[in-house]
């Protein structure tokens, strides 16, 4: 048993140290404006060569840096969290394999090798997905997985487009637009759609939490939903040809469907997935509005605190006797006090309150949306989506640690000294990266011209969204003030506008009826008994005619004698 726990402790300080080394040479290449793009020649026949291309420059380095020192926490957390599972070399294996898929795609300049990390990153996340083994995640795998296999069939779509132009890297060509290019761009936003679970793709977000709670803080803060906003920063030169207010509208309304959702939701890691949901929402639709490096640096500041948010969550869920419930817990923060700072932190820095790691980004893609020219509707949502932030965040808090006491009477409170070293390191994360990061990434300060009105508008919508979190927590509005048990408004914003069951339920009937036909027709037909079974047919007779030739060969024998007497009689 030792053993398996010292190989989590080994490979979390391996990550470790890649990690900071990777991170300080992203940091010099930044800082040198340099770029190493390294070619591997595996095979050259004639003018056919097979080649493995890497692409080292700030942008991929500082990521993987990221990622891996994330996972080396998570993997330290892990060998804590899983100590009484019997699979636990299994999961470290898949984590380790996970993390690999997601560096090979960061650091991939070609459309080929992308994709190996991409179907990597789907096929693991089904195996982490339904690690459990019983049937609610066996569905919920089965949902990720084939929303999943949707991007995948894009990106192979792509492959075949930029085959026109004699090459799969994609960085070659996105400086000039040509015929196709719009199609290549469809693509590329689908596949993205689907991995970053944006509408109409959203619904197996929420299922994919039938995972351990390391694979989710993984999952959810660096690797699998990020995979997509990271594709289309890359493919960003090419958006500028074209108009993406389709996309943009989509991704906002993504940002603010999740955001909704989150405050009627009582499950734990629930409300954590669909506040992911909502910052990947943010992260699109900067995108879209045509700054994918303040995208990525949202993303990079993101990362650690929904990591740290994940790890207090799965710490919580083991002190209240394994219930994700939130209506089961209360009054933890005197219980487990180091645990309840770190969460109030990472979600105070999700809410994007002044001087914490998530301000300094938030902030910006807010006030650059208001300097540009969008719709009042896309400026209200927006807003609103940054209020509803803060309204899940303190809700959740006052479920979860202020004195509202809940209703488990089964509780086991521990800190564990695994699960707290690796929770302080990200905390530190949590409050200064935004601002580290502000500095080294841009070379100059963004000019910000507004009226003081709309410069504090984003603090009075968190603020705001503190006090109406608060208040609706006391009042349990959805019990008190419609006086239905059963709400029909409630229960469409607290299901997601009801996309689970258009995705699964909606789906199945026709598609299985449509199938049903194909196979009588194409399976059960005459073509397939003429054409396709001939041939089986044929030596299934040959074999059978042999069979009978074998097992009565005297009866054979006497009557080709008898035969051959008969002939010679005719002669």
């Amino acid at each position: 048993m030792n053993n398996k726990l010292c190989l989590y402790k080994f490979w979390s300080f391996i990550l470790l140290f890649f990690s900071i080394m990777l991170y300080v040479l992203g940091l010099y290449y930044l800082s040198m404006n340099y770029l190493i793009l390294m070619d591997w020649e595996i095979i050259s026949i004639n003018s056919c060569s097979i080649v493995m291309t890497l692409l080292f420059d700030w942008m991929s380095l500082t990521f993987i840096g990221s990622v891996m020192f994330i996972s080396s926490m998570v993997i330290y957390y892990s060998g804590s969290y899983m100590d009484s599972d019997v699979n636990k070399l299994r999961f470290l294996i898949l984590v380790l394999l996970f993390v690999a898929s997601m560096c090979l795609m960061i650091i991939s300049p070609n459309m080929i090798s992308i994709l190996l990390g991409w179907d990597g990153l789907g096929l693991i996340s089904y195996c982490l997905v339904i690690y459990f083994q019983n049937s609610k995640s066996y569905n919920a795998g089965m949902l990720t997985v084939l929303t999943n296999r949707i991007g995948d069939v894009a990106i192979l779509l792509s492959i075949g487009l930029l085959f026109n132009n004699g090459s799969w890297y994609f960085m070659y060509y996105n400086l000039y637009c040509y015929s196709w290019s719009y199609l290549l761009i469809l693509l590329i936003v689908i596949a993205s759609f689907t991995k970053s679970a944006q509408i109409p793709f959203s619904s197996w977000l929420p299922a994919a939490m039938a995972a351990p709670t390391p694979v989710s803080a993984l999952v959810h803060s660096s690797t699998l939903v990020t995979a997509g906003v990271y594709l289309l920063i890359r493919f960003s030169e090419v958006f500028y040809f074209y108009d993406t207010s389709l996309f943009l509208l989509i991704s906002v309304l993504t940002m603010f469907m999740s955001g909704l959702g989150a405050n009627y939701e009582y499950d734990l890691k629930k409300i954590i997935a669909l506040s992911t949901l909502s910052q990947l929402g943010l992260m699109m639709s900067i995108l879209f509005m045509g700054f994918p490096l303040i995208s990525f640096f949202h993303l990079l500041t993101h990362a650690f605190f929904k990591a740290l948010l994940f790890l207090c969550a799965g710490l919580i869920i083991h002190c209240v006797n394994n219930t994700q419930d939130i209506r089961f817990m209360g009054g933890l923060i005197n219980n487990i006090p180091y645990t309840s700072a770190c969460f109030c932190i990472s979600n105070l820095s999700l809410c994007g309150l002044p001087f914490l790691s998530g301000f300094y980004s938030k902030d910006l893609v807010l006030e650059l949306m208001s300097m540009n020219y969008f719709n009042l509707f896309v400026y209200l949502i927006f807003y609103i989506s940054v209020g509803l932030t803060a309204c899940y965040s303190i809700r959740l808090i006052y479920y979860c640690l202020i004195n509202y006491v809940g209703i488990s009477s089964f509780n086991n409170y521990f800190e564990d000294l695994k699960m707290m070293y690796s929770m302080v390191f990200l905390t530190f994360l949590s409050i200064m990266k935004g601002s580290c990061l502000l500095w080294l990434i841009f070379p100059y300060s963004n000019l910000i011209i507004l009226p003081f009105e709309c410069k504090v508008l984003a603090l009075l919508f968190i603020f705001l969204g503190f006090y109406l979190g608060y208040e609706f927590s006391i009042m349990q509005f959805n019990d008190f003030i419609f006086g239905l048990n059963y709400n029909y408004l409630i229960t469409f914003m607290g299901s997601m506008w009801f996309m689970p069951s258009f995705s699964t339920y909606m789906l199945y009937p026709n598609s299985l009826l449509l199938s049903m036909n194909y196979i009588k027709f194409l399976e059960y037909g005459w073509g397939e008994y003429l054409i396709s079974n001939s041939l089986l047919n044929y030596f299934i007779f040959i074999s059978k005619l042999n069979f009978y030739y074998q097992n009565n060969s005297i009866k054979i024998y006497f009557l080709l004698f008898m035969l051959f007497a008969f002939f010679l009689f005719l002669i």
